[in-house]
């Protein structure tokens, strides 16, 4: 086991990408406190999966979009097992919309779930870093539209490419503490925020085309990347993203 004796946190932890990520840094031996927004059920049938198993979670209620909710998700990770070492800020929102027609409504929301939860969940999980001494992973769950254009999706696009420089610039600041922020860009995952894609013949050719390895991705793919960037074999990797995308951006560079 990989992650024995480590604690970590996963936000939007109850469905797809995030769903995998838990269950993965469990598998490895991570104590995991899972956040979740409004899918309680799913998260409590993972926390049980988890304990049945002999592994250890927990599962917390927290909207990623108020300071108040991040902070208390990491305490209460720290007081359920003492510490914490890995913050994976995975919870996310996609609204896609025509520029034209966004309402502020949907950029407030947008923002405020993408890059400001991770922001102030990043600052509290630091604070707990270096009430411990220093040392800490911050992996955020971006994607590949923090580098690629997506028409109809700019406000998507405008949080990831921001959360792309907070990463960087954090990664500059934190480092004296040895604390390491890296971004993981998905491409196209087989997961319900793509399903009308993918459940669409041609759609889902169309996109297949784009991809050099010619398959959709998994959440475990992603989940396996989360982990090796949790490990001390990632140890010098930090302030950059780890695109996990089937080579998508060789694609789209090539246009």
């Amino acid at each position: 086991m990989q992650l024995e004796g480590k604690v970590a946190v996963v936000t939007g932890g109850s469905l797809g990408i995030g769903a995998g990520i838990v269950r993965r840094l469990a598998a490895e031996g991570a104590a995991v406190t899972l956040d979740y927004f409004s899918h309680r059920d799913a998260a409590d049938t993972i926390a049980a999966e988890i304990t049945s198993a002999g592994g250890k979670a927990q599962v917390v209620q927290a909207d990623v979009s108020q300071v108040a909710d991040v902070q208390r998700l990491i305490a209460q990770a720290v007081s359920a097992y003492g510490r914490l070492d890995i913050l994976v800020n995975n919870a996310g929102v996609e609204q896609p919309t025509p520029f034209e027609f966004v309402t502020e409504q949907q950029w407030d929301h947008q923002i405020a779930v993408d890059l400001k939860g991770a922001f102030f969940a990043a600052q509290a999980a630091w604070r707990q870093f270096i009430a411990q001494g220093g040392g800490g992973a911050i992996i955020n769950i971006s994607s590949v539209h923090e580098e690629l254009p997506m028409v109809g999706n700019s406000v998507y696009c405008a949080a990831k490419g921001g959360l792309r420089m907070l990463t960087r610039t954090l990664a500059n600041e934190l480092a004296k503490h040895n604390v390491r922020i890296v971004n993981i860009g998905p491409g196209a995952i087989a997961t319900p925020i793509n399903a009308a894609t993918l459940n669409d013949p041609a759609r889902k050719a169309a996109l297949l085309g784009e991809i050099p390895l010619a398959r959709i991705g998994t959440p475990g793919d992603i989940a396996n990347a989360v982990v090796w960037l949790a490990t001390d074999q990632a140890s010098y990797v930090t302030g950059t993203t780890l695109f996990v995308d089937g080579g998508l951006m060789i694609y789209a560079g090539s246009l």
